[in-house]
């Protein structure tokens, strides 16, 4: 993706995003987790991350099935 395609915080797509997850909220919780994970970590799994803060490492982990997601 070159910069041009990165437009803030219109990556990722919240449109893309919800079609791993189907709910806003549960797409916030699980970003929110794996962010904090991120954090004390400082590890992401997302391959070339575009988005330097965690959250938006988080959302793009979630993009490309990088996070494993369970619902009870």
């Amino acid at each position: 993706m070159t910069n041009r395609e990165y437009d803030g915080m219109r990556y990722p797509s919240v449109d893309a995003l919800l079609e791993k997850i189907d709910s806003k909220y549960k797409l916030a919780y699980v970003a929110a987790k794996r962010a904090k994970i991120i954090v004390d970590e400082n590890y992401t799994s997302a391959e070339n991350s575009i988005c330097v803060k965690p959250i938006g490492e988080a959302l793009e982990e979630i993009l490309e099935d990088k996070t494993k997601i369970t619902f009870k």
